[in-house]
């Protein structure tokens, strides 16, 4: 932390620019040491921008650049931070960051950035991890669940459980230190009262991990069924794109395909499997392995069903296989452009009222398909404009932690139990919240979610 930093905080590579940035004490004094511009890094004045040259010892120039100059402690590390916007590609920042180094700056290390606002008290660690989720944003609503934590709408909410709680074990332990006020009855009343306000809003955010998660990883979306029945056809359609070769022939598809696409703003990561059937072949034998493989894997499964041939066996063997995953799943009739016949189409629809009937060669259907999986992916209707959500899986298994602990106490607190064991559960409660935040994380857990980062955030 005493160390002043380096790193390139763009992509590295060829590019028309690139952002080179330093942190720490020293870091306007290293400034200096490098650069030419009107006036000298330590008299420019701080959040202003000069043009200047980026030259050695002996009077070479580098690069041409634009350098910023920001004091602490209104900065991103609140440290004093430089940064250099020179041009982009290997040579040039190879060779400024060296000069940095030879002048006194280390190389960061991953994450080591948002690391320091982190220590530094800027963030705390549920937003630093939103840097990362705001970086791989798939699409806008991803981008937007990233910012809203990254702006501390998750930190307000387990704040405000954090402080109701911390206040309902500070009168339990004066309670405990002056026995001889007698306030049990009152403190055992506000911990069911405050345990229960608290439930409440764990669960809220429980609850919204379903759909938080979809935002920030994305949804996995395994088509299955028997060969020639319009896998791939329908891959390409939701891709836009020519992705899978779709022929006549059965069993042309022997290995899965994925894509991933925008389907109304959530990111669905799609899987085209070879079709699913008993086959000599070796070669689509290896592929239907996988295909039942990418099945275990699935957050939802769409089944793709013959409709002129629905109730061949082996489309009710797969049926128990899919039903066996315990995985949601829509059944999906295909080649509807074929059945003519309204009794059997009836039929169809009261036998499987689940089922969606598209044609892929007419565009029929296809929009009730993309909706369905819509609907799955909100789950219970989140609204991101105006709930908190959870998106990533760390916090959710800490929220449920604390919830349970919460429901432990309300146990105690109701069937008699002392204070102390009480104020055992509301402190165990805390410290699982606070790993959230990162008041209680321990230090290898900040490492590792750090150093998942890249070099210059």
């Amino acid at each position: 932390m005493e160390d002043t930093i380096a790193g390139v905080s763009t992509a590295v590579g060829n590019a028309g620019l690139a952002v080179i940035r330093m942190s720490g004490e020293k870091s306007f004094e290293i400034a200096d040491k490098v650069f030419r511009g009107k006036v000298s890094v330590l008299e420019q004045k701080s959040h202003t921008l000069q043009y200047g040259r980026i030259v050695t010892d002996d009077k070479e120039t580098i690069d041409e650049v634009l350098l910023t100059k920001m004091a602490a402690p209104k900065t991103y590390t609140r440290e004093n931070v430089v940064e250099i916007n020179c041009h982009g590609g290997y040579y040039v920042t190879g060779r400024i960051l060296r000069l940095l180094f030879e002048n006194g700056a280390r190389p960061a290390e991953p994450g080591e950035f948002t690391k320091r606002a982190f220590i530094n008290g800027r963030i705390d660690l549920s937003q630093a991890e939103a840097v990362m989720d705001v970086i791989q944003a798939k699409t806008g609503k991803s981008s937007r669940a990233a910012l809203n934590q990254l702006e501390g709408k998750l930190s307000f909410e387990l704040n405000d459980i954090i402080t109701g709680l911390t206040n309902t074990l500070a009168h339990i332990e004066v309670d405990l230190d002056y026995p001889e006020y007698d306030h049990e009855e009152f403190s055992i009343k506000k911990v069911e009262d405050e345990a229960r306000r608290a439930m409440a809003k764990l669960k809220n955010l429980i609850n919204s991990f379903h759909y938080g998660k979809i935002l920030r990883e994305g949804m996995d979306v395994v088509i299955v069924g028997r060969p020639n029945t319009g896998k791939s056809s329908l891959l390409n359609y939701l891709t836009r794109k020519n992705r899978a070769i779709v022929t006549d022939i059965p069993g042309t598809t022997r290995d899965v395909i994925e894509e991933t696409v925008n389907i109304g703003g959530i990111p669905i990561k799609l899987t085209d499997t070879a079709g699913v059937r008993e086959t000599r072949d070796p070669v689509e034998s290896i592929g239907v392995t996988r295909s039942l493989e990418a099945l275990k894997k699935a957050d939802y499964i769409i089944l793709m069903l013959d409709a002129t041939d629905w109730q061949n066996p082996e489309d009710k063997r797969l049926l128990e296989l899919v039903e066996s995953q315990g995985t949601d799943y829509m059944p999906v009739f295909n080649k509807m452009d074929i059945v003519k016949d309204p009794e059997r189409i009836d039929e169809l629809k009261r036998l499987n009222p689940d089922g969606v009937l598209i044609s892929i060669t007419e565009d029929t259907g296809l929009d009730v398909l993309e909706k369905r999986l819509i609907d799955f992916a909100h789950g219970n209707k989140m609204d991101l404009d105006n709930q908190v959500l959870v998106t990533n899986a760390r916090h959710e298994r800490q929220l449920r932690l604390a919830y349970d602990t919460l429901d432990a106490a309300l146990a105690a607190a109701g069937s008699g139990m002392t204070l102390d064991i009480v104020a055992l559960e509301l402190r165990t409660a805390l410290d699982h919240l606070g790993r959230i935040t990162g008041q209680t994380a321990e230090e290898e857990i900040v490492n590792a979610i750090f150093s998942r980062f890249c070099i210059g955030k």
